[in-house]
């Protein structure tokens, strides 16, 4: 059973996962998400678009995450794709998709 000292101490720490930054950051990924799978889609398979997008999302920085999302809702521009282009070209990225089995298929 829970004393109540270390249920306040475990309250406090949940509170603290639920912070406005992370909550924002959390609307921005699935954001980003929503705008990069429909654009991975444009060259591969929808589960292989969806394994990609992790790998996308995990190699960009919060900057590069604002920029994919604000195209949500809307079909992603030139600068939209190559955005995600770019990620995908990084090591880092490469790496990710060769550990989840996605091919690009000579593309991007």
């Amino acid at each position: 059973m829970l004393t109540r000292a270390t249920l306040i101490v475990l309250t406090g720490a949940a509170l603290a996962a639920c912070s406005p930054q992370s909550l924002t950051d959390g609307v921005t990924e699935r954001a980003a998400r929503s705008v990069v799978v429909p654009v991975l889609q444009n060259y591969m398979t929808a589960p292989q678009a969806e394994a990609a997008a992790g790998c996308v999302l995990a190699n960009a920085d919060m900057a590069e995450k604002r920029a994919l999302a604000r195209d949500v809702g809307v079909r992603a521009g030139t600068l939209t794709v190559q955005n995600v282009t770019n990620i995908i070209r990084r090591p880092a990225t490469a790496a990710c998709l060769r550990t989840r089995g996605v091919s690009l298929g000579g593309g991007a």
